[in-house]
């Protein structure tokens, strides 16, 4: 290919802009925070049925940045997912990380301490590579499970 140097300048420029736009477009702890408790909140207010359906449907009230709401069972089984709708109703017991840690479960305990992060790896949507992650998780106040929301590292 044959690039003009007013091309290659665009290019340049484009990428020096988009820089910044990347970062904001990624959540950070206090917001990740921010919206597991009010999806608690919201499965209070509502009901866990409905809740759990505008978790995974709606993505103008429950999709922020790179921030989504996910809901699974004490036993693993994806109740609602804001990033995937066909996680739901899976069994994701067995779901490890890269370093073969065990993800529900470690949001489970997580959970059941009061709320809290967990650390793990997985791999960036963005970038597609392995990166550190970080949920925040609480109990599930419509019975067992956690309700949790996560960030990049």
């Amino acid at each position: 290919m044959n690039f003009t140097r007013r091309t290659l300048a665009c290019l340049a420029l484009a990428a020096t802009i988009a820089t910044p736009v990347f970062a904001q477009d990624r959540g950070n702890k206090d917001e990740a925070k921010a919206m597991a408790d009010a999806a608690v909140e919201h499965i209070k207010k509502v009901g866990a049925d409905k809740a759990y359906k505008d978790f995974t449907t709606d993505k103008a009230a429950w999709t922020k940045k790179d921030l989504y709401v996910m809901v699974f069972d004490g036993k693993g089984v994806a109740l609602a997912h804001g990033a995937n709708d066909k996680m739901v109703g899976k069994d994701m017991s067995a779901l490890k990380d890269a370093n073969g840690r065990l993800l529900v479960a470690g949001l489970l305990e997580a959970a059941g301490k009061g709320g809290g992060w967990y650390d793990y790896d997985w791999q960036d949507p963005l970038t597609k590579k392995m990166a550190g992650k970080s949920t925040y998780a609480r109990k599930n106040p419509a019975g067992d499970g956690f309700v949790g929301v996560g960030i990049y590292r």
